[in-house]
């Protein structure tokens, strides 16, 4: 089993910036990939980012491509999503989410923190 807890959610305004991290604890060594998903209210699950342990690769969903980074830190097992030009649309619950090698799905997911971009 692995453990996610995020942190670093939050109000800001249109074309500020916001960083998200999320600590991974429990049977971390067998991590594949970490990433973020988000929902916005009345709309479905979204892929945001995602990064590959092993390789440091990383992903992106369209609409964040080129305002959005993800890392990880190897050491301390966390992952963070740098936030930059912020749009009103990115407003959403955020998700951590985990996945193992033996599945590669991201089956393990954390409690989520919200971000609300004002215009």
């Amino acid at each position: 089993q692995v453990q996610l807890v995020e942190s670093g959610g939050g109000l800001v305004q249109a074309g500020g910036s916001l960083r998200l991290s999320c600590a991974a604890s429990g049977r971390t060594f067998n991590i594949y990939a970490m990433g973020w998903f988000r929902r916005a209210p009345g709309k479905g699950r979204e892929f945001v980012a995602q990064i590959t342990w092993s390789d440091g690769s990383t992903y992106y969903g369209d609409s964040v491509k080129g305002r959005f980074t993800i890392s990880r830190d190897n050491a301390k097992t966390t992952v963070s999503l740098q936030m930059n030009s912020l749009k009103p649309e990115d407003t959403a619950n955020y998700s951590c989410a985990a996945a193992d090698q033996v599945g590669r799905r991201f089956d393990y997911w954390g409690q989520g923190t919200q971000v609300t971009v004002s215009s």
